[in-house]
């Protein structure tokens, strides 16, 4: 977290005993261990607090999808159609809502042959 190297934590033993004292010292070092535990325990019992809440809430939206499914599922597939009446929206895609089915379209007459015949003497020349 902190870069901090053995050289600067020697330059920081030399200066406290500098500055507080040889006989003072083990006293500092004890309280400041003190405190540095302290703060670990309150950090620690903050990062679990925080998990445990990032845990319920993501369980809680595991749970909402899975009674939007369970719901979804309680529904009918196919409702019966009525006449005159066009599917739901809420229903899905065309493809997925049955269509009446249509009756075949009337059968028509073969269509006459437009085309004029040639008079049967061009028709002679053009075959030798």
């Amino acid at each position: 977290m902190f870069d901090i190297g053995w050289s600067e934590l020697l330059v920081i033993v030399i200066v406290a005993i500098v500055v507080v004292g040889p006989k003072e010292l083990p006293r500092l070092m004890r309280t400041f261990g003190h405190y540095a535990g302290k703060l670990r325990r309150a950090a620690s019992d903050f990062q679990h607090q925080f998990e445990a809440a990032m845990a319920e809430s993501e369980a809680d939206s595991v749970r909402k999808n899975i009674e939007n499914i369970r719901e979804g599922l309680d529904k009918p597939v196919m409702l019966p159609k009525k006449e005159g009446a066009s599917p739901p929206a809420a229903m899905g895609p065309p493809s997925m809502v049955a269509a009446p089915v249509a009756a075949p379209p009337p059968k028509r007459a073969p269509a006459k042959a437009t085309a004029k015949k040639k008079p049967a003497a061009k028709r002679r020349k053009a075959k030798s």
